[in-house]
């Protein structure tokens, strides 16, 4: 039954070597471009009228969570797809 699965499920590409994500033109107009309202937006609250450093700080800190929360979702997620279609742990 595991070899069935195996053959069924592992396609037979190669995962992708060393470390995944490297900058293209996507990542450069990402965080370039598309995350420019919220740069602005973090620097309103620390540098605009009136200012209040601890909400401030607060916005800050929901957004790290946000971030982080993302970004360790799509961690677990790659290395679940990468275990199940390619055979592996991504980046190994």
């Amino acid at each position: 039954m595991a070899l069935y699965a195996n053959e069924l499920l592992y396609h037979g590409y190669e995962g992708t070597e060393d470390w995944t994500g490297a900058p293209n033109v996507g990542t450069f107009l990402i965080f370039g471009v598309i995350l420019l309202p919220p740069y602005v937006m973090v620097i309103a609250w620390f540098l605009g009228r009136p200012r209040d450093k601890n909400t401030g700080l607060l916005g800050v800190t929901y957004l790290v969570g946000i971030i982080v929360s993302m970004w360790g979702s799509m961690l677990i997620l790659t290395v679940l797809l990468g275990l199940v279609f390619f055979g592996e742990i991504p980046g190994k």
